[in-house]
């Protein structure tokens, strides 16, 4: 039996123009964490799975239902990440009396769920992480949005493109406080608000958690929610910094239990991806798991699935423009050992040149070079070989130059801007 073609479910295959695209994403995604002076960093694929347990009893359903959790050959329970901020907290309070603070660190992990597959989440997907460690005031939640904001800008996107809806999880507390919740239902019902206005029966999911009375004393609570001063001194304070579609939304709630201030989702406008793109928040406590004193810190993830969807929604994806510049076209097995020795001498010019060693007809190896997407091509025979001339071909204009060897790579640098 012949075995598929087709990927592992939920998870993709990048051919050239894909990979091309995605590059596009990681760049622009780079170019904003650098600009605000974040140093990158990485980790291995694989933890502990205790390092997901230990960040609340809840995610014992993450380590067994969600994750790629497996036994290896030292009998060590371990799971390919799901999220990099375990990682991440972990890497700190290893290092924390030699780190030097405020940290701000990013990151393009890829990151592994075992979920149903769908539109904007897969079980394999690329996520920016993007971390301020050791300010405690609002400057860090200023700046950790700004960053978000200069991201969308960077990919070509418009304020009236995306919203940056902010609440702040310690008003949420507040509401659940007289509720008396135990640690059970408390992460159910954080649960729950993460997903209200997706839930097909939320009302009747909270009554089931917390009962009728106190459900609808929640849902009472959360209706009358309002701004707090430190939302309203942010949406300011971004507001003066050139952000002006921050608005507050009370429901927004995040579903991890690690959240303790500020909780952010940057949404789509666009009303056939009006969905929720990426989100953050402050994390003050998260490091206390490590046994290590409490460290400030915000931060958000940014997933490339959504991000891609979001580019293609607002007619912002990148054309495919191949990597390599300059195709030469032997006619013979002769002519292919120069064209060899021409490459070499054009790629220490810094050419990006690649040669068809099929000896077809002149137009079969044009038409090929066409499909790939090069730019220029060369063909070299007989002529080229007496005269050490060649004529260099734009297939998109049909233009022809004919330019000695020592002029090649000027002329397709001032040809390519």
């Amino acid at each position: 039996m012949s075995l598929s073609t087709e990927p592992y479910k939920g998870v993709r295959d990048f051919y050239p123009e894909d990979q091309f695209v995605q590059q596009y994403i990681f760049d622009a995604m780079q170019r904003a964490c650098e600009r605000f002076g974040f140093e990158e960093y990485n980790a291995s694929i694989l933890e502990p799975a205790d390092l997901y347990r230990k960040k609340g009893a809840a995610n014992d359903e993450l380590v067994n239902e969600q994750t790629y959790t497996f036994i290896d050959r030292g009998d060590r329970e371990v799971t390919l990440r799901p999220e990099m901020t375990p990682s991440l907290a972990r890497m700190v309070a290893a290092r924390r009396r030699e780190l030097a603070f405020p940290l701000r660190w990013y990151s393009i992990p890829n990151v592994f769920r075992y979920e149903r597959p769908q539109r904007g989440r897969l079980r394999e997907h690329w996520q920016l992480n993007a971390d301020l460690f050791g300010v405690s005031g609002i400057e860090a939640d200023v700046e950790i949005i700004l960053l978000a904001h200069a991201i969308m800008r960077e990919f070509g996107a418009k304020e009236s493109d995306f919203e940056i809806r902010i609440n702040d999880r310690r008003l949420l507390e507040e509401v659940l406080e007289p509720l008396t919740l135990t640690e059970t239902e408390h992460r159910a019902t954080m649960r729950l608000l993460d997903g209200r206005y997706k839930h097909k029966d939320f009302d009747g999911a909270l009554a089931e958690t917390l009962g009728d009375a106190r459900a609808l004393a929640l849902i009472t609570a959360l209706d009358s929610l309002a701004s707090s001063a430190h939302l309203s001194d942010l949406q300011t304070r971004l507001h003066e910094l050139g952000v002006n579609n921050a608005v507050v939304d009370t429901s927004i709630t995040r579903g991890f239990d690690y959240y303790t201030g500020l909780v952010f989702e940057v949404f789509d406008t666009a009303p056939d991806n009006n969905r929720a793109l990426f989100g953050g928040g402050r994390y003050d406590r998260l490091l206390e798991l490590f046994g290590d004193e409490t460290v400030p810190a915000v931060g958000f993830g940014m997933g490339d699935v959504t991000a891609r969807d979001f580019l293609d929604t607002h007619d912002l994806l990148p054309p495919y423009v191949p990597a390599t510049e300059l195709m030469l076209l032997p006619v013979d097995e002769h002519a292919s050992t120069h064209a060899m020795k021409l490459a070499q001498n054009l790629r220490s010019e810094d050419v990006t040149v690649a040669i068809n060693y099929s000896c077809k007809r002149t137009g079969d190896q044009i038409r090929s070079a066409d499909k790939l997407g090069i730019p220029f091509v060369i063909v070299i025979g007989e002529k080229e070989l007496s005269s050490g001339m060649y004529t260099i071909k734009q297939l998109a204009s049909g233009e022809e130059h004919t330019v000695a060897a020592n002029r090649i790579a000027d002329h397709l640098f001032s040809s390519l801007g």
